[in-house]
């Protein structure tokens, strides 16, 4: 399977820059990201719970 070098790269780059300008390029990375992340906790079974999440607070303001 071949890899992708540097110019496959540098097209890749001027096509999303066309596609979705400059200006939106941080908003388009970080949906990416996100994205990225959820995927692997789904992966993974690391499911965040809302149940922790609040366990952790209530522990938090009271050791406080």
């Amino acid at each position: 399977m071949p890899s992708i070098g540097g110019p496959e790269l540098i097209i890749i780059l001027l096509i999303v820059v066309i596609v979705f300008g400059i200006g939106r390029l941080p908003e388009v990375g970080g949906g990416l990201g996100k994205g990225i992340r959820e995927f692997r906790r789904s992966v993974t079974g690391k499911d965040d719970d809302p149940a922790d999440d609040a366990d952790e607070t209530k522990s938090d303001n009271g050791a406080a």
